[in-house]
């Protein structure tokens, strides 16, 4: 076993053949290297298949001995400093290589087919396995200032794959906001670790928690120093997991391809902040203060990713914000001390969430035929719609993520996520009421981007029309079959397609453009709109290379839940993950008698479980049409019945969508706060600098000039006049001389 581990070292450099060879391809040989794409795929696919087989192996033996392993060798030594680079192999690094690997696996072959027309194929390759090795160098470094580098290397990955298509502003100004905003959380980390090591004098993990906890425990050390330092720790992973207040940069980095936002803003780089605070849990347990930051910031996060995800057009920032949300309840689960229901969530959301941000790959692979090539068409949701018929397996495997993400038993999402919210109750019931709402409100939104996306289902509004007894009723779907529906009298249908992405949207009415042929049996359709028609191909499934890391992370999704589920209260049977983790770590439900642990699992899961219900009802009620039937109409009509209530709801509804589309104002307030401040600050800045500063030098000298340009007259090579103007001046010194001055 040590032989293994002594070698695992190796593990980050093992995909970093692949940049090295196709940077230097494609500036010395263009030509013979673009000619190659398909076997750097192929290299790319085995050099980090090799690295989960090792990863693998090293899971196992943390299963059968339960023991880390560092090793270290000297890189700098002075009087003063000495720096040691090294690898630590644990439970964490055996759980975050794994996952790495394997999404990182079946999102290459994803991306083998996605990115086959895009002519920048090879540089993809070369950025993605470059994110790779820094990710794995990452988690397996054993000293904080290797995992700086390596952290440091994971955002120039991210940057670069933001910015994948440059030329297009939008994409330019995404990875920038993205760069900017880590460096501020980047910046804060730098700030901890220095400080932290101007207190211990080391940088390695083991020694550094066992010498601030003897520090903090003896009174050696000021506690609100040490606070400080914790706090500075914990801004990096804020940024990087884009938790309040710096996840602004998280749903703009969708405009990366969509591997990247599978990959790196779904399983990966988002969880090297959870990565982070989990090894440093040990130094924040023993910072109370800390501990409950880490939670509020999680809880915070949890709830807002949720309400922002309401009312998003854009399936892929949906879906990122609720990464973001998901990111909270891992962060909350640590703050919480819960160790291992954290890293469960982090192994169960990576895999569903790869799955959707999958799908909506192969989605939008398919609207890209139809609106041509436009992500802002081709993303948007409410020009989607009856897709089931045309994309079943996608639709399918989107499906069983969308249940997964929902916590529906039994895929994977449910035993995390539930796990998390039995604990969040014996931490704070404020915190659980919470936890519990942004759960409903997860199964709202996600259902929403289901029913809009593949059923194509409205949200509907009625409004009282007098002196009509019918009205006409077209399908939201781009290419579906015209549908004509009588209504009862006094009420219209108003549906809930918007085509201009700049008008207002609201939750409960849209404009409806009339769809002008039957396309369930042909291959183009023509939509006219404001007169002019338009033709659009009909949409199709995917290709097999596509859809195959789909259904294997559709098995992911029904089964990677099996690792953590406890059968008794000592943790054992189906219970890897607590045989993976270290011993030390306490499960979360232990009780002396079997039948009352899972009495207390089975009475939490019915609560949590029928919260996520309550969501998809209401999504169905709100995007699927209810009215269809008789018995509806009275039901009906008290709905759309005029009075306060009504008047009342109208408003919340309002807000709730101008919050959520709006991204809760956050970004309009550090638009005016931050950039139009420093740009003010900038500019008067300049204008004292200018006129003020360059004003009294420019001035001086433009005095000085004036004045020697009127002294040089003043003589005329005569000594009368130079004596009678000394004259002048000594009468001035003699009457100053005289006169009684204080001093």
């Amino acid at each position: 076993m040590q032989h293994t581990y002594q070698y695992s070292w190796i593990i980050p450099l093992i995909p970093l053949p692949v940049p090295i060879l196709l940077g230097v391809g494609l500036l010395l040989f263009p030509t013979a290297t673009k000619n190659l794409r398909r076997l750097s795929a192929f290299l790319s696919i085995f050099l980090l298949s090799i690295v989960m087989v090792f990863s693998v192996d090293l899971s196992i033996q943390q299963i059968t001995k339960s023991s880390a392993y560092q090793y270290v060798w000297s890189w700098t030594i002075n009087n003063e400093v000495s720096f040691e680079f090294g690898h630590f192999v644990d439970p964490l690094t055996s759980i975050m290589s794994i996952l790495i690997t394997t999404v990182g696996i079946f999102v290459l072959i994803y991306s083998d087919n996605y990115m086959s027309h895009d002519q920048g194929y090879l540089r993809f390759f070369a950025y993605m396995s470059f994110f790779n090795t820094s990710m794995l160098g990452l988690v397996i470094s054993s000293n904080l200032i290797q995992v700086y580098i390596f952290w440091e290397l994971v955002g120039m990955s991210s940057y670069l794959l933001i910015g994948f298509w440059f030329t297009r502003p939008i994409a330019a100004n995404a990875c920038q906001k993205a760069f900017l905003t880590n460096r501020v959380g980047d910046f804060g980390l730098l700030l901890g670790i220095l400080g932290l090591y101007w207190i211990t004098g080391s940088f390695e993990f083991q020694d550094l928690f066992k010498i601030v906890n003897n520090y903090i425990y003896n009174n050696k050390v000021h506690f609100l120093f040490v606070t400080l330092c914790a706090f500075l720790l914990f801004a990096g992973p804020i940024a990087k997991s884009a938790q309040f207040p710096l996840h602004v940069w998280l749903p703009d980095a969708m405009e990366g391809p969509t591997p990247i936002s599978a990959l790196i803003h779904a399983a990966t780089m988002v969880a090297a902040g959870i990565f982070l605070v989990a090894r440093l849990l040990p130094l924040f347990k023993v910072i109370p203060y800390i501990m409950y930051l880490i939670s509020l910031i999680g809880t915070i996060t949890a709830l807002l990713g949720a309400t922002l995800a309401l009312a998003q057009k854009d399936i892929k920032r949906s879906l990122a914000y609720s990464t973001m949300s998901q990111l909270g309840y891992m962060m909350l689960a640590l703050g919480m001390g819960s160790y291992r229901a954290a890293l469960f969530h982090l192994i169960t959301h990576a895999y569903s969430k790869a799955l959707l941000f999958l799908g909506s790959g192969s989605i939008i692979h398919s609207m890209e035929a139809i609106v041509g090539y436009s992500p802002a068409k081709s993303q948007n949701m409410v020009l989607m719609g009856g897709l089931k018929k045309h994309v079943p397996i996608t639709k399918t495997a989107f499906f069983l993520g969308t249940l997964s993400l929902c916590g529906i038993p039994p895929l994977a999402c449910f035993w995390s996520k539930d796990e998390i919210l039995n604990d969040s109750w014996l931490y704070s019931p404020i915190f659980a009421i919470i936890a519990y709402s942004t759960a409903g409100l997860t199964a709202f939104y996600m259902f929403r981007v289901y029913l809009l996306t593949f059923e194509g289902h409205l949200n509907i509004h009625f409004q009282n029309y007098s002196n009509k007894k019918s009205s006409s009723f077209y399908s939201i779907s781009l290419w579906g079959k015209e549908e004509q529906k009588k209504i009862y009298r006094d009420f219209r249908l108003v549906s809930l397609l918007l085509m201009n992405n700049k008008e207002r949207v609201s939750f409960f009415w849209k404009k409806a453009y009339r769809i002008t042929s039957n396309v369930r049996n042909s291959t183009f359709i023509t939509i006219t709109r404001f007169g002019i028609k338009t033709p659009f191909s009909y949409p199709h499934e995917s290709d097999n290379t596509i859809l195959f890391p789909m259904l294997i992370f559709v098995l992911f999704s029904f089964f990677v839940g099996a690792i953590g589920i406890p059968l008794n209260q000592d943790g054992k049977g189906f219970d890897i993950l607590s045989k993976l983790l270290t011993p030390s770590i306490n499960l979360l439900h232990q009780n002396a008698n079997n039948f009352i642990y899972w009495y207390a699992f089975v009475t939490n899961a019915i609560f949590s479980v029928s919260i996520a219900y309550f969501g998809i009802f209401i999504a169905s009620s709100l995007y699927k049409p209810f009215y269809s039937s008789l018995q509806n109409f009275n039901l009906v009509n008290s709905f759309v019945k005029r009075g306060p209530k009504r008047i009342l709801w109208d408003k919340i509804s309002h807000f709730l969508y101008d919050w959520s589309y709006n991204r809760a104002y956050i970004d309009t307030f550090y638009t005016i706060s931050l950039t139009k401040g420093i740009r003010g600050l900038a500019e008067l800045t300049r204008f004292f600098d200018k006129r003020v500063i360059d004003g009294i030098t420019n001035g001086v000298g433009i005095t000085s000039l004036f004045l020697g340009e009127g002294i040089k007259y003043v003589g005329g090579s005569r000594i009368s006049s130079y004596l009678l103007f000394f004259l002048f001046y000594v009468l001035i010194f003699l009457f100053i001389a005289r006169t009684d001055y204080p001093f």
